[in-house]
């Protein structure tokens, strides 16, 4: 007879059972259904109610949660017969409880396990840490983040906290359900009990809170929290604070933030020097962003195109587009083949300010480059050429070295070309009349 079968055997005779008896049949029980377990536990006290005791449910607890599959079933005879035995003062304990909650968790019946945590104190019984853990965890499982965060306040009312690791996990999925606020709370509250959570979980937290212009402050005030060998890899952390707050313009504690990086630690990749150099440049702040490549350089850091197609940007808002100019051959002597954008930016400059020579200039250095114009470069000239002053010819030029590179201009800035040359003609022809 295997070990399996004999649960069953038992149950069908007539057994004078004892308590160290029926716990060494439970023991040695193996691939032995659940049902089996608790038919059997059953059946022992009716000739002697003693067997029940916690130990030898304990056992029948742990058979039903180590199954490779626990059945729907077996979890719920076993909760019947918890609370059954739960009506007698001491017969039940946490852990026992908490082996009874980690199996609703496992079959992701959240509502079972918040029962299973509303009766630990009509059992007598007082929730730890790892009790509070599991409920919010079923209750995420059916993403009942109102009834997590009721069974979260309870546990941060009791001062009971789950280790660091489970806590951080806590943390997390607050911040994936949106509630960073809550999420922080369990932070602090963990913090005053010396539960440290791990690194992964507060780099989760800051860039939730980083992402909310209402909890951007509280995201800048935790980076204080990473030291040592965490502050190393804190960059993502540091970068989403900084990319936040140039979301919000405030680029002087932004750029204050970077600077502490280049200071202290987590070293800045050339992204976050960027994420301010755009907050500088829209800002006008031409030289503070400037300065700032000297500093990526300093450390060691390229400056990619996009940063000096940035900073050119800024030049060309305040009407400083020689200083843009020159910054794109500082760009060069860096970037053999620059972007096609830093063309287009100092063109469209160029046409605004109505020096048509020079973007004329920078369409032929562009070419020279080894960048081919596109429809943005000769639709801005053929317009502005158009529009501003009247030189159809030129724009004429333009349209057919366009059409002579496989490019198709669009109707409506086409059109223009006939209409100002026609319009020249009447003029001209309204003068020799008036002549």
């Amino acid at each position: 007879m295997s070990t399996s079968e004999i649960p069953t055997a038992i149950a069908d005779m007539v057994v004078d059972f004892t308590e160290p008896l029926l716990a060494a049949i439970l023991l040695s029980a193996e691939n032995c259904s659940g049902k089996k377990l608790l038919l059997l536990f059953k059946s022992a006290g009716k000739n002697n109610p003693d067997v029940k005791s916690l130990a030898n449910l304990d056992i029948v607890a742990s058979k039903v949660a180590d199954s490779a599959e626990i059945d729907e079933m077996d979890a719920y005879m076993l909760w019947d017969l918890v609370k059954e035995m739960g009506s007698v003062p001491g017969s039940l304990s946490t852990p026992l409880l908490n082996k009874v909650l980690a199996i609703f968790w496992k079959l992701e019946k959240s509502k079972a396990a918040l029962e299973v945590l509303d009766k630990f104190s009509e059992f007598g019984c007082t929730p730890d840490g790892d009790s509070y853990y599991l409920a919010i965890q079923a209750a995420g499982k059916k993403s009942m983040v109102g009834a997590a965060w009721g069974v979260c306040e309870k546990m941060i009312s009791s001062g009971c906290f789950p280790d660091g690791k489970k806590t951080g996990e806590i943390v997390s999925f607050f911040c994936q359900g949106k509630k960073v606020t809550e999420a922080h709370s369990v932070y602090l509250a963990a913090k005053e009990k010396k539960v440290q959570i791990p690194t992964s979980s507060l780099d989760f937290l800051v860039g939730a809170l980083a992402k909310n212009d209402e909890t951007i402050s509280t995201a800048l005030e935790l980076l204080v929290e990473y030291k040592g060998e965490s502050l190393k890899h804190a960059g993502k952390s540091f970068a989403a604070v900084i990319h936040s707050l140039c979301r919000m313009k405030n680029v002087k504690d932004a750029k204050k933030l970077l600077m502490r990086m280049v200071n202290l630690g987590p070293a800045p990749g050339s992204a976050v020097f960027n994420f301010v150099i755009t907050g500088l440049s829209k800002e006008g702040e031409m030289e503070d962003a400037k300065g700032l490549i000297r500093v990526m350089e300093s450390r060691g850091l390229r400056p990619d195109v996009y940063t000096y197609s940035v900073i050119m940007s800024g030049y060309i808002k305040g009407g400083m587009i020689d200083e843009a100019h020159s910054l794109l051959r500082e760009a060069k002597k860096i970037h053999a083949k620059p972007s096609r954008v830093t063309y287009h930016i100092l063109i469209r400059g160029y046409c605004k300010m109505e020096e048509f020579e020079k973007a004329l200039e920078c369409l032929k250095e562009m070419k020279e480059d080894g960048l081919q114009p596109n429809m943005d470069e000769y639709s801005e000239l053929i317009q502005s050429l158009c529009l501003k002053s009247m030189d159809w010819r030129t724009a004429e030029k333009l349209l057919e070295e366009m059409e002579g590179s496989g490019l198709c201009l669009k109707g409506i800035i086409r059109s223009l070309i006939p209409a100002v040359k026609e319009l020249e003609t009447e003029e001209a022809s309204k003068d020799s009349q008036e002549a």
